[in-house]
Protein backbone atom coordinates (compact mmCIF):
# COMPACT_ATOMS: atom_id res chain seq x y z
CA UNK A 1 0.00 0.00 0.00
CA UNK A 2 1.39 3.37 -1.03
CA UNK A 3 0.25 5.13 2.17
CA UNK A 4 2.40 2.68 4.17
CA UNK A 5 5.27 3.40 1.76
CA UNK A 6 4.98 7.11 2.57
CA UNK A 7 4.86 6.33 6.28
CA UNK A 8 8.09 4.31 5.91
CA UNK A 9 10.03 7.17 4.28
CA UNK A 10 8.45 10.05 6.23
CA UNK A 11 11.52 10.92 8.32
CA UNK A 12 13.91 10.93 5.35
CA UNK A 13 11.43 12.81 3.15
CA UNK A 14 11.17 15.58 5.76
CA UNK A 15 14.95 15.74 6.05
CA UNK A 16 15.78 15.78 2.33
CA UNK A 17 12.97 17.29 0.25
CA UNK A 18 13.60 20.85 -0.95
CA UNK A 19 11.14 23.71 -0.59
CA UNK A 20 10.94 24.03 -4.37
CA UNK A 21 9.92 20.38 -4.74
CA UNK A 22 7.33 20.78 -1.97
CA UNK A 23 5.70 23.60 -3.95
CA UNK A 24 5.80 21.55 -7.15
CA UNK A 25 4.18 18.58 -5.41
CA UNK A 26 1.45 20.84 -4.02
CA UNK A 27 0.73 22.12 -7.54
CA UNK A 28 0.61 18.55 -8.87
CA UNK A 29 -1.75 17.30 -6.14
CA UNK A 30 -3.99 20.34 -6.52
CA UNK A 31 -4.24 19.67 -10.27
CA UNK A 32 -5.08 16.01 -9.50
CA UNK A 33 -7.93 17.19 -7.22
CA UNK A 34 -6.30 15.32 -4.33
CA UNK A 35 -5.73 18.54 -2.36
CA UNK A 36 -7.90 21.64 -2.36
CA UNK A 37 -6.83 25.29 -2.25
CA UNK A 38 -7.31 25.54 1.49
CA UNK A 39 -5.16 22.48 2.17
CA UNK A 40 -2.39 23.81 -0.08
CA UNK A 41 -2.53 27.18 1.68
CA UNK A 42 -2.33 25.50 5.09
CA UNK A 43 0.89 23.71 4.09
CA UNK A 44 2.50 26.92 2.84
CA UNK A 45 1.15 29.48 5.31
CA UNK A 46 0.71 27.59 8.59
CA UNK A 47 4.27 26.27 8.67
CA UNK A 48 7.30 28.53 9.01
CA UNK A 49 10.08 26.15 8.00
CA UNK A 50 10.76 23.75 5.15
CA UNK A 51 10.70 20.68 7.42
CA UNK A 52 7.34 21.61 8.92
CA UNK A 53 5.91 22.09 5.41
CA UNK A 54 7.20 18.66 4.41
CA UNK A 55 5.68 17.01 7.52
CA UNK A 56 2.33 18.70 6.92
CA UNK A 57 2.27 17.71 3.24
CA UNK A 58 3.18 14.05 3.66
CA UNK A 59 0.76 13.61 6.59
CA UNK A 60 -2.15 15.17 4.69
CA UNK A 61 -1.59 12.94 1.68
CA UNK A 62 -0.99 9.81 3.75
CA UNK A 63 -4.34 10.30 5.54
CA UNK A 64 -6.12 10.37 2.16
CA UNK A 65 -5.20 6.76 1.53
CA UNK A 66 -3.57 4.59 -1.10
CA UNK A 67 -4.58 6.40 -4.30
CA UNK A 68 -3.44 9.84 -3.14
CA UNK A 69 -0.21 8.41 -1.70
CA UNK A 70 0.57 6.57 -4.94
CA UNK A 71 0.08 9.76 -6.98
CA UNK A 72 2.42 11.68 -4.67
CA UNK A 73 5.10 9.02 -5.07
CA UNK A 74 4.71 9.22 -8.86
CA UNK A 75 5.11 13.01 -8.72
CA UNK A 76 8.23 12.71 -6.55
CA UNK A 77 9.74 10.42 -9.20
CA UNK A 78 9.01 12.99 -11.92
CA UNK A 79 10.04 16.08 -9.93
CA UNK A 80 13.17 14.80 -8.15
CA UNK A 81 14.48 11.44 -9.34
CA UNK A 82 17.47 11.69 -7.00
CA UNK A 83 15.19 12.06 -3.96
CA UNK A 84 12.99 9.23 -5.27
CA UNK A 85 16.08 6.98 -5.54
CA UNK A 86 17.49 7.97 -2.14
CA UNK A 87 14.18 7.21 -0.45
CA UNK A 88 14.02 3.84 -2.25
CA UNK A 89 10.40 4.55 -3.06
CA UNK A 90 7.97 2.34 -4.90
CA UNK A 91 4.36 3.22 -5.65
CA UNK A 92 3.45 -0.45 -6.01
CA UNK A 93 1.48 -2.00 -8.85
CA UNK A 94 -0.23 0.54 -11.08
CA UNK A 95 -4.02 0.32 -11.22
CA UNK A 96 -5.46 -1.39 -14.29
CA UNK A 97 -6.77 1.16 -16.76
CA UNK A 98 -10.53 1.36 -17.01
CA UNK A 99 -11.93 -0.03 -20.26
CA UNK A 100 -13.89 3.11 -20.96
CA UNK A 101 -13.12 6.76 -20.50
CA UNK A 102 -13.85 8.05 -16.99
CA UNK A 103 -15.70 11.29 -16.49
CA UNK A 104 -13.50 14.26 -15.70
CA UNK A 105 -14.42 16.85 -13.08
CA UNK A 106 -15.32 19.16 -15.94
CA UNK A 107 -17.74 16.54 -17.27
CA UNK A 108 -19.29 16.12 -13.85
CA UNK A 109 -19.72 19.84 -13.39
CA UNK A 110 -21.85 19.94 -16.53
CA UNK A 111 -23.79 16.73 -15.88
CA UNK A 112 -27.51 17.31 -15.29
CA UNK A 113 -27.58 14.29 -12.95
CA UNK A 114 -25.15 16.00 -10.58
CA UNK A 115 -25.84 18.89 -8.20
CA UNK A 116 -24.02 21.98 -9.40
CA UNK A 117 -20.83 23.06 -7.65
CA UNK A 118 -18.86 26.14 -8.69
CA UNK A 119 -15.89 28.13 -7.44
CA UNK A 120 -18.34 30.75 -6.18
CA UNK A 121 -20.47 28.24 -4.29
CA UNK A 122 -17.39 26.62 -2.75
CA UNK A 123 -16.48 29.96 -1.18
CA UNK A 124 -19.98 30.27 0.29
CA UNK A 125 -20.17 26.88 1.97
CA UNK A 126 -21.36 26.89 5.55
CA UNK A 127 -22.05 24.19 8.14
CA UNK A 128 -23.74 24.06 11.55
CA UNK A 129 -21.98 22.03 14.26
CA UNK A 130 -23.71 21.54 17.64
CA UNK A 131 -21.84 19.56 20.27
CA UNK A 132 -23.31 18.75 23.68
CA UNK A 133 -20.66 17.46 26.05
CA UNK A 134 -21.32 18.84 29.54
CA UNK A 135 -24.79 18.13 30.97
CA UNK A 136 -26.46 19.51 34.09
CA UNK A 137 -26.68 15.92 35.29
CA UNK A 138 -22.99 15.03 35.61
CA UNK A 139 -23.80 11.37 34.96
CA UNK A 140 -24.65 12.32 31.38
CA UNK A 141 -21.35 14.11 30.65
CA UNK A 142 -20.03 12.71 27.38
CA UNK A 143 -16.35 11.96 27.98
CA UNK A 144 -14.38 11.80 24.73
CA UNK A 145 -16.90 13.87 22.76
CA UNK A 146 -14.38 16.72 22.54
CA UNK A 147 -12.57 14.57 19.98
CA UNK A 148 -15.76 14.30 17.90
CA UNK A 149 -16.11 18.08 17.80
CA UNK A 150 -12.45 18.51 16.87
CA UNK A 151 -12.61 15.85 14.11
CA UNK A 152 -15.80 17.22 12.55
CA UNK A 153 -14.63 20.84 12.62
CA UNK A 154 -11.35 19.87 10.97
CA UNK A 155 -13.09 17.76 8.33
CA UNK A 156 -15.73 20.38 7.46
CA UNK A 157 -13.08 23.09 7.22
CA UNK A 158 -11.00 20.94 4.86
CA UNK A 159 -14.12 20.57 2.68
CA UNK A 160 -14.27 24.39 2.56
CA UNK A 161 -17.27 24.85 4.87
CA UNK A 162 -17.33 27.78 7.27
CA UNK A 163 -18.26 26.12 10.57
CA UNK A 164 -20.87 27.80 12.77
CA UNK A 165 -20.24 26.09 16.10
CA UNK A 166 -22.31 25.86 19.29
CA UNK A 167 -21.60 23.97 22.49
CA UNK A 168 -23.72 22.62 25.34
CA UNK A 169 -27.18 23.74 24.23
CA UNK A 170 -30.59 23.06 25.73
CA UNK A 171 -33.32 21.82 23.38
CA UNK A 172 -34.68 25.37 23.19
CA UNK A 173 -31.27 26.73 22.21
CA UNK A 174 -30.71 23.96 19.64
CA UNK A 175 -33.88 25.18 17.96
CA UNK A 176 -32.70 28.78 18.24
CA UNK A 177 -29.31 27.92 16.69
CA UNK A 178 -31.04 26.13 13.82
CA UNK A 179 -33.40 29.07 13.27
CA UNK A 180 -30.48 31.53 13.20
CA UNK A 181 -28.59 29.27 10.79
CA UNK A 182 -31.43 29.46 8.25
CA UNK A 183 -30.82 33.22 8.04
CA UNK A 184 -27.06 32.91 7.39
CA UNK A 185 -26.12 35.24 4.51
CA UNK A 186 -24.02 32.56 2.76
CA UNK A 187 -26.96 30.22 2.21
CA UNK A 188 -28.07 32.13 -0.86
CA UNK A 189 -24.85 31.31 -2.76
CA UNK A 190 -23.78 28.01 -1.20
CA UNK A 191 -24.13 24.71 -3.05
CA UNK A 192 -24.90 22.69 0.09
CA UNK A 193 -24.94 22.65 3.88
CA UNK A 194 -23.96 20.23 6.62
CA UNK A 195 -25.82 20.12 9.93
CA UNK A 196 -23.99 17.98 12.51
CA UNK A 197 -25.42 17.40 15.99
CA UNK A 198 -23.49 15.46 18.62
CA UNK A 199 -25.28 14.66 21.89
CA UNK A 200 -27.23 12.03 23.81
CA UNK A 201 -30.49 11.00 22.26
CA UNK A 202 -33.53 8.77 22.17
CA UNK A 203 -35.64 7.65 19.26
CA UNK A 204 -36.57 10.73 17.18
CA UNK A 205 -35.18 13.22 19.74
CA UNK A 206 -31.85 14.80 20.67
CA UNK A 207 -31.27 15.60 24.32
CA UNK A 208 -30.48 19.12 25.52
CA UNK A 209 -27.94 19.63 28.29
CA UNK A 210 -30.62 20.21 30.99
CA UNK A 211 -32.15 16.78 30.45
CA UNK A 212 -33.25 14.83 33.53
CA UNK A 213 -35.47 11.78 33.86
CA UNK A 214 -38.05 13.76 35.81
CA UNK A 215 -37.78 16.81 33.52
CA UNK A 216 -36.96 15.93 29.90
CA UNK A 217 -35.07 18.40 27.71
CA UNK A 218 -35.71 17.07 24.21
CA UNK A 219 -35.36 18.45 20.69
CA UNK A 220 -37.37 16.57 18.02
CA UNK A 221 -35.18 15.51 15.08
CA UNK A 222 -38.09 16.21 12.73
CA UNK A 223 -37.66 19.95 13.32
CA UNK A 224 -34.31 19.93 11.50
CA UNK A 225 -36.04 19.06 8.25
CA UNK A 226 -38.79 21.61 8.79
CA UNK A 227 -36.33 24.44 9.42
CA UNK A 228 -34.19 23.57 6.39
CA UNK A 229 -37.16 22.85 4.11
CA UNK A 230 -38.51 25.29 1.51
CA UNK A 231 -41.17 26.89 3.72
CA UNK A 232 -38.70 28.17 6.30
CA UNK A 233 -35.48 28.33 4.23
CA UNK A 234 -36.08 29.03 0.56
CA UNK A 235 -32.35 29.82 0.11
CA UNK A 236 -31.61 26.08 0.36
CA UNK A 237 -34.23 24.96 -2.14
CA UNK A 238 -32.80 22.38 -4.60
CA UNK A 239 -29.50 22.26 -2.68
CA UNK A 240 -28.17 19.20 -0.82
CA UNK A 241 -28.66 19.30 2.94
CA UNK A 242 -26.48 16.73 4.70
CA UNK A 243 -27.54 15.84 8.24
CA UNK A 244 -25.26 13.88 10.58
CA UNK A 245 -26.52 12.96 14.05
CA UNK A 246 -24.22 11.26 16.54
CA UNK A 247 -26.63 10.27 19.33
CA UNK A 248 -28.10 7.05 20.62
CA UNK A 249 -31.65 6.31 19.47
CA UNK A 250 -32.56 4.11 22.44
CA UNK A 251 -31.06 1.89 25.14
CA UNK A 252 -30.95 -1.48 23.40
CA UNK A 253 -27.74 -3.08 22.24
CA UNK A 254 -27.20 -3.53 18.53
CA UNK A 255 -26.29 -7.23 18.71
CA UNK A 256 -28.65 -10.21 18.68
CA UNK A 257 -28.21 -13.98 18.67
CA UNK A 258 -29.32 -15.10 15.23
CA UNK A 259 -31.49 -18.17 14.67
CA UNK A 260 -31.46 -20.11 11.41
CA UNK A 261 -35.25 -19.88 11.26
CA UNK A 262 -37.00 -16.53 11.19
CA UNK A 263 -40.75 -16.09 10.85
CA UNK A 264 -41.59 -13.01 8.85
CA UNK A 265 -44.05 -10.50 10.22
CA UNK A 266 -46.58 -9.22 7.69
CA UNK A 267 -47.51 -5.58 7.97
CA UNK A 268 -49.86 -3.35 6.05
CA UNK A 269 -49.32 0.28 5.21
CA UNK A 270 -52.32 2.54 4.81
CA UNK A 271 -52.13 5.97 3.25
CA UNK A 272 -54.76 8.61 2.92
CA UNK A 273 -54.33 10.78 -0.12
CA UNK A 274 -55.76 14.20 -0.88
CA UNK A 275 -58.12 14.26 -3.86
CA UNK A 276 -56.43 14.99 -7.19
CA UNK A 277 -57.12 18.40 -8.75
CA UNK A 278 -59.84 18.45 -11.39
CA UNK A 279 -58.66 17.99 -14.97
CA UNK A 280 -57.99 21.33 -16.59
CA UNK A 281 -58.03 23.20 -13.27
CA UNK A 282 -56.26 26.57 -13.59
CA UNK A 283 -53.63 27.50 -11.02
CA UNK A 284 -52.72 31.12 -10.37
CA UNK A 285 -49.30 32.15 -11.68
CA UNK A 286 -48.35 33.52 -8.26
CA UNK A 287 -48.46 30.04 -6.74
CA UNK A 288 -45.88 27.31 -7.18
CA UNK A 289 -45.96 23.90 -5.63
CA UNK A 290 -42.65 22.57 -4.33
CA UNK A 291 -41.75 19.39 -2.50
CA UNK A 292 -42.21 19.73 1.24
CA UNK A 293 -38.97 17.83 1.81
CA UNK A 294 -36.35 17.30 -0.91
CA UNK A 295 -32.56 17.23 -1.37
CA UNK A 296 -31.84 15.81 2.08
CA UNK A 297 -29.61 12.93 3.10
CA UNK A 298 -29.04 11.96 6.73
CA UNK A 299 -26.70 9.61 8.50
CA UNK A 300 -27.80 8.62 12.01
CA UNK A 301 -25.33 6.89 14.27
CA UNK A 302 -27.44 3.80 14.96
CA UNK A 303 -30.56 1.91 14.03
CA UNK A 304 -33.81 2.77 15.89
CA UNK A 305 -33.93 2.00 19.64
CA UNK A 306 -30.23 1.12 19.84
CA UNK A 307 -27.22 2.76 21.45
CA UNK A 308 -24.16 4.36 19.89
CA UNK A 309 -20.64 3.79 21.18
CA UNK A 310 -17.57 5.96 21.60
CA UNK A 311 -14.06 5.71 23.04
CA UNK A 312 -13.01 8.28 25.60
CA UNK A 313 -9.64 8.75 23.89
CA UNK A 314 -10.76 8.79 20.23
CA UNK A 315 -14.42 9.83 20.32
CA UNK A 316 -17.41 8.12 18.72
CA UNK A 317 -16.92 5.43 16.10
CA UNK A 318 -19.27 7.20 13.68
CA UNK A 319 -17.27 10.44 13.62
CA UNK A 320 -13.97 8.55 13.46
CA UNK A 321 -15.12 6.57 10.42
CA UNK A 322 -16.68 9.60 8.71
CA UNK A 323 -13.38 11.49 8.99
CA UNK A 324 -11.45 8.47 7.72
CA UNK A 325 -13.70 7.78 4.71
CA UNK A 326 -14.22 11.42 3.71
CA UNK A 327 -10.50 12.22 3.93
CA UNK A 328 -9.75 9.23 1.71
CA UNK A 329 -12.60 9.24 -0.80
CA UNK A 330 -14.37 12.61 -0.95
CA UNK A 331 -12.37 13.64 -4.01
CA UNK A 332 -13.96 10.86 -6.09
CA UNK A 333 -17.19 9.54 -4.47
CA UNK A 334 -20.58 11.17 -4.15
CA UNK A 335 -22.15 11.69 -0.70
CA UNK A 336 -24.38 8.62 -0.90
CA UNK A 337 -21.39 6.38 -1.66
CA UNK A 338 -19.36 8.02 1.11
CA UNK A 339 -22.11 7.21 3.61
CA UNK A 340 -22.26 3.61 2.33
CA UNK A 341 -18.52 3.24 2.91
CA UNK A 342 -18.90 4.63 6.44
CA UNK A 343 -21.61 2.05 7.15
CA UNK A 344 -19.39 -0.69 5.70
CA UNK A 345 -16.70 0.15 8.26
CA UNK A 346 -19.10 -0.94 11.03
CA UNK A 347 -19.23 -4.50 9.70
CA UNK A 348 -15.99 -5.13 11.60
CA UNK A 349 -16.77 -3.59 14.99
CA UNK A 350 -13.79 -3.57 17.39
CA UNK A 351 -15.75 -5.26 20.23
CA UNK A 352 -17.08 -8.75 19.50
CA UNK A 353 -19.91 -8.40 22.06
CA UNK A 354 -21.21 -5.07 20.74
CA UNK A 355 -22.71 -3.98 17.46
CA UNK A 356 -23.64 -0.62 15.97
CA UNK A 357 -24.94 0.14 12.50
CA UNK A 358 -25.50 3.70 11.23
CA UNK A 359 -28.61 4.36 9.19
CA UNK A 360 -29.12 6.47 6.10
CA UNK A 361 -32.42 8.22 6.65
CA UNK A 362 -34.90 10.39 4.74
CA UNK A 363 -32.77 10.45 1.62
CA UNK A 364 -34.48 12.66 -0.95
CA UNK A 365 -31.50 13.54 -3.13
CA UNK A 366 -32.59 13.49 -6.75
CA UNK A 367 -29.09 13.77 -8.17
CA UNK A 368 -25.55 12.87 -7.12
CA UNK A 369 -23.72 15.31 -4.88
CA UNK A 370 -19.93 15.44 -5.07
CA UNK A 371 -18.06 17.51 -2.53
CA UNK A 372 -15.41 18.37 -5.16
CA UNK A 373 -13.07 19.08 -2.27
CA UNK A 374 -10.09 19.09 -4.62
CA UNK A 375 -11.68 21.30 -7.29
Amino acid sequence: MADKELARVRTNFVAKVSKAVIKQLLDDLLEDCLLNDEEVDSVLEDNTGRADMARCLIDKVKRKGDKASRKMIEHIELRDILLYTELELSSGPKPVAAPKKQKTWSDKLNDSDIYKVSKTSLKSRVALLISNINFTDNNLTRKGAEKDEENMEELLSSLQYEVVKHNDLTAKNIEKALHEFTAHPKLKDTDSVFVVIISHGKREVILGVDHRKDKPDEFPVDKIYKYLGPQKCSALMDKPKIIIIQASRGAMGGAVIVSDSVEAEVVSDEERQAPSPRAGQIVKNSLRYVHREKDFISLLSSTPDTVSYRREDLGSFLIQYIAEVFNTCSHEDDIDELFRKVMQRFEEFPDETKRQMPTKDRCTLTRRFYLFSGH
